[in-house]
């Protein structure tokens, strides 16, 4: 349930007229008076003698039986509660008792107070209800509304438990702001997907991934096809921007412009710049010799799962300030992979992207400068361009949804800890869209690997089992049970041939970060040595223009029983999380 306070008004009779209205696109169905501060008041909905201005009157009594110097200048309090899209439908008594609830909780009409506001519920949907309220007590004070906002939300946690609904989790302000019905409506009509607002604040996300200036950060605003109005002060300064679709129009043909901190708190101007206030390394995005160039795909791809790496334990272990500069700069990361990456795996990391960004703002307010790495990360992956989803692009791509996922997981402990219940589980719904991104990304390149580990000899294939037991005697049986052992022997003798030592490259990657969270150990491991090694992410060998049809040979044979019971390609490599 979602009790929204909206803005103070100064025309009781203007939000009437709304609410026993059509609605902006005639979406309103019924309108009509729920529960009132008195049984008797009129209701202009189902009664064809009362009227709108009748109501009007009513509810302003106290209001005009001030002083006109005594009358408060935004006398008009307005709350929507909002069921949730999974709840049942409500009846006018239980919508009627949950208005009672709100006005009391708020302040407007405290229990037992027959001095408090004058207040009317209006229904015009079967999923919310309008409260309206007048800011003069009967007695003629001013009703005490401090806080009125959390007030109803902690009242509405109330509500949801007795009656059974959707358990919400309580915001703490710094949520992007909501499409508004009008704006939902105006999307369904259009045959849009989202409204113009998300698409807008997506769009504003991705060209402040990486960027070092506003000139480029406009730049981009401008070739991804928004409209831009900038706000100058009468020295040239800027001030502010807003931007718009350049297909959402008003009633009068204008573009509707959203100012960047309508879109969300974080994309403001000040706010952009904060991001900017450290210098970003100018040096070259560092890659392994002989892998690829530096500004290829693949590279920024190695790069940002180094990186990934590393910022998990700041966000574990670092200060609050700088973990929350490490999440924040995850939200980049996400939104330029989920750009820049190919069609079977865009989507769901665009889910991610999307999910993630109300995970990536909290009142910690974050201590800049930490995450230069993980910005310049997103620069990579913009200015490497599109990735192929084969070859060593698709497996670097794998390599970095695995490494991130774990990142992302860390954000939503790090969340849990602080008591954000909104961001820890908006950062949980980001880490499964991640899980299923991995899948599609993976087949490919740990199907290889699987055939290559399939080719060992068995006196290689036994000297690498000897040597996990012996490393890894916790984990040893569950890995050789998994499908993905095979990918994992490949790697480990290929760390080997390159003069690595593999017990030492296998307990680091254990030791060093959480594997509770995998549904596939061998899998992640292979990833974490692939990393530490310096290894490609590709199967050494593999064609580079491999098709997908040519890449069903890769596929792995048949199940088989293993001693332990499970069969061998019960699930398909890849299947990591």
């Amino acid at each position: 349930m979602i009790p929204r306070v909206h803005k103070r008004g100064s025309t009781t009779f203007g939000l009437l007229n709304y609410l026993y209205g059509k609605g902006t696109h005639e979406e309103h169905v019924n309108p009509h008076l729920v529960v009132a501060w008195d049984s008797f008041a009129p209701d202009p909905g189902r009664d064809p003698h009362a009227t709108k201005r009748q109501l009007q009157q009513l509810l302003d009594q106290p209001v005009q039986a001030l002083a006109e110097s005594r009358r408060p200048a935004k006398h008009v309090w307005h709350l929507s509660v909002r069921a949730a899209p999974d709840d049942p439908v409500l009846s006018d008594e239980q919508w009627g008792e949950i208005a009672r609830r709100m006005v009391a909780a708020t302040g407007i009409a405290p229990a037992a107070d027959e001095a408090g506001c004058r207040w009317a519920a209006v229904r015009h949907a079967d999923d919310h209800v309008h409260i309206i309220a007048t800011l003069v007590r009967e007695d003629g004070r001013r009703p005490r509304l401090n806080n009125d906002a959390k007030r109803s939300q902690a009242e509405a946690r109330l509500i949801e438990t007795e009656y059974g609904l959707k358990q919400l989790s309580t915001g703490d302000g710094t949520a992007a702001q909501r499409p508004t019905s009008a704006e939902r409506h105006k999307a369904q009509r259009q045959g849009r997907e989202r409204t113009a607002r998300e698409e807008l604040r997506e769009s504003v996300r991705q060209a402040v991934t990486g960027a070092r200036s506003e000139e480029e950060f406009f730049d981009r605003l401008a070739a991804a096809g928004l409209l831009i109005r900038k706000r100058e002060a009468p020295s040239g300064d800027l001030l502010g921007y807003k931007v718009a679709l350049p297909d959402d129009r008003n009633k009068d043909g204008e573009p509707v412009l959203y100012p960047g901190a309508r879109l969300a708190p974080d994309l403001s101007l000040p706010r952009i710049w904060e991001r900017w206030s450290a210098d970003f390394d100018k040096t070259a995005s560092p890659d392994s010799p002989g892998h690829a160039s530096p500004n290829s795909p693949s590279a920024a791809r190695r790069r940002t799962a180094t990186v990934a790496w590393g910022a998990i334990g700041a966000v574990e272990y670092g200060d609050d300030a700088v973990a929350a500069a490490y999440i924040s700069a995850t939200g980049e990361v996400l939104d330029a992979l989920a750009k820049t990456s190919a069609a079977h795996t865009r989507s769901e990391l665009r889910d991610a992207a999307f999910a993630f960004e109300r995970a990536s703002r909290s009142h910690v307010r974050a201590a800049r400068g930490h995450d230069r790495a993980l910005r310049q990360a997103a620069r990579d992956l913009v200015h490497g361009g599109p990735a192929l989803g084969r070859g060593e692009d698709g497996a670097a791509t794998a390599m970095a949804i695995d490494m991130l996922f774990f990142l992302v997981t860390a954000a939503a402990h790090w969340h849990a800890r602080k008591g954000h219940a909104q961001q820890a589980e908006a950062a949980t719904r980001a880490a499964e869209h991640l899980r299923n991104a991995y899948r599609p990304a993976a087949a490919q390149p740990l199907g290889l690997l699987y055939q290559r580990g399939r080719r060992l000899s068995q006196p290689a294939l036994q000297r690498q089992t000897a040597l996990l037991r012996e490393t890894l005697p916790s984990l040893a049986e569950r890995i050789l049970a998994e499908p993905g052992w095979y990918a994992l022997a490949a790697t480990i003798a290929e760390a080997d041939t390159a003069g690595h030592d593999p017990a030492a490259l296998l307990s680091d990657a254990v030791e060093s970060r959480e594997l509770g969270t995998a549904d596939s150990v061998s899998d992640v491991l292979v990833w974490r040595l692939r990393r530490r090694a310096d290894l490609p992410a590709d199967a050494p060998g593999t064609p580079k223009n491999r098709t997908a049809k040519n890449s069903a040979t890769t596929r792995p044979p048949a199940p088989r029983t293993t001693t332990s019971g499970r069969r061998f390609g019960d699930e398909a490599p890849g299947n990591t999380r």
